[in-house]
């Protein structure tokens, strides 16, 4: 006697159902769906919505502060950095990565949502802009954004997704500074004229190691260590 006859089917009987592409596309979007509302992305949405208004308002009724550089874009750059921390704190979710289990998954949906709301982030923004004019224009809105958006995945990195908000703050007040002193260094991107080639090199650095460090990382979880889903 062989156990070949062990697995066969019992006459009359159905075999197992197969996984269908629509099931596994409804499967995908579950997840999907899971990851962006335990990330609080639409949340962020709402928020990003909320600052490009601000800053449709700080340009149209000309909110200024009466001083240098520093002064003078104090408002617009906190605005950014404000966008940035948005985009970085929806990295953390409440109950950690629970999603690890759809290893494959994991980190195209971490990427997806950083560069999805990074992007958003930049419409939201230079729509808020586009009728009363920011200073430096888009392209150094694009720069500006996306190199603090960069710090913020980086932060999200080292000390979790909840306190990521604090690496484009710190990186505010860096910046202003900066500004106050003249300095000229391509790391501080928004002290350097729009079309400076040093400064939008630098911020594509920062937000491209972001973007690396996040998705095959993901953010600190404290209590337990970290890393690429598995």
């Amino acid at each position: 006697m062989t156990t070949t006859g062990l697995h066969r089917p019992a006459p009359g009987s159905l075999p197992p159902p197969a996984g269908t592409r629509l099931e596994r596309a409804a499967a995908g979007w579950r997840l999907t769906r899971m990851y962006l509302v335990s990330r609080r992305v639409p949340m962020g949405l709402a928020l990003l919505a909320g600052l490009g208004t601000l800053l449709w308002s700080s340009l149209h009724w000309h909110w200024n502060i009466a001083g240098g550089p520093a002064a003078r874009l104090f408002i617009p750059l906190t605005i950014q950095a404000g966008a940035a921390a948005v985009v970085a704190v929806t990295t953390f979710g409440p109950f950690g990565e629970a999603e690890r289990a759809a290893a494959r998954r994991l980190p195209w949906l971490r990427l997806g949502t950083a560069v999805a709301l990074t992007a958003v982030a930049f419409g939201t923004l230079a729509a808020g802009a586009a009728a009363s004019g920011l200073p430096g224009g888009t392209l150094a809105l694009l720069r500006n954004l996306g190199g603090m958006a960069g710090i913020g995945l980086l932060a999200a990195a080292a000390v979790g997704g909840a306190f990521s908000w604090t690496g484009p703050m710190a990186y505010l007040l860096i910046t202003e500074g900066a500004l106050a002193h003249g300095s000229a260094t391509p790391w501080i991107w928004p002290a350097r004229p729009p079309h400076d080639h040093g400064g939008a090199i630098c911020a594509c650095l920062v937000i491209a190691a972001g973007l690396v460090l996040i998705t095959m990382r993901g953010p600190r979880e404290w209590g337990h260590e970290s890393g690429p889903a598995s």
